[in-house]
């Protein structure tokens, strides 16, 4: 059984693909700058309420 592919369906497919792809490459660039952050060694310290000494600025 030939099945006919309408019109709606190619474009609706190329837009899909194209979203996918966006998607993809967000994706990279998030992994890409966690691994940068990562390597980097920075601390990994959030702003979760408690004065700490090594988050307070040098003068």
């Amino acid at each position: 059984m030939m099945r006919v592919t309408h019109e709606l369906h190619e474009r609706r497919k190329s837009r899909n693909v194209g979203l996918g792809l966006t998607l993809a490459g967000f994706v990279v660039v998030i992994l890409a700058l966690t691994m940068v952050k990562v390597t980097r060694g920075d601390p990994m310290q959030a702003f979760d309420h408690v004065v700490r000494p090594e988050m307070e600025a040098t003068k």
